[in-house]
């Protein structure tokens, strides 16, 4: 058992915060890189708290390899057009099933170099980050200087 608890919403709305502030700079490679990568993880975290409020529960540890709250996007995806359920399904299936919503964002881009992370996919991701958000994370994204704490 993982000594951290579990805020979805909260990861979500850091994790963009983060982002946000890593990218205020369009020109710069090595942060956007980096501010890609969080924005797939806040973009995850969002659907998973909406996952979670749609009534979704995760599976039993032994099960984890099947269960879409711990997989990550694309496969994220992939298994939610065939498991989401609960009130938000449609909006989940929403996302799911657009081809272009979070596409070429893979968790090996954190292993690639930042100059294999192109400007345009950031962008889109950022973008797409922003849209996802779930009923409990409407608060706005705090301001950058307040990520530290």
């Amino acid at each position: 058992m993982s000594k951290y608890s579990i805020d979805l919403a909260k990861s979500a709305r850091r994790h963009l915060a983060a982002a946000t502030y890593l990218d205020k700079e369009e020109g710069q490679t090595i942060h956007g890189a980096i501010a890609g990568y969080l924005f797939g993880i806040a973009a995850e975290c969002a659907m998973k708290e909406i996952m979670r409020d749609s009534g979704m529960r995760p599976l039993p540890p032994e099960q984890r390899r099947e269960d879409p709250f711990y997989a990550h996007l694309p496969q994220l995806k992939t298994m939610l057009r065939n498991s989401a359920h609960g009130r938000r399904a449609g909006e989940l299936r929403k996302w799911s099933e657009d081809n272009n919503f979070m596409r070429d964002w893979d968790t090996d881009m954190r292993y690639a170099p930042a100059r294999d992370v192109e400007r345009a996919d950031i962008e889109r991701w950022r973008d797409h980050a922003k849209l996802v958000p779930p009923t409990s994370c409407k608060a706005p994204v705090r301001k950058a200087s307040a990520i530290a704490g």
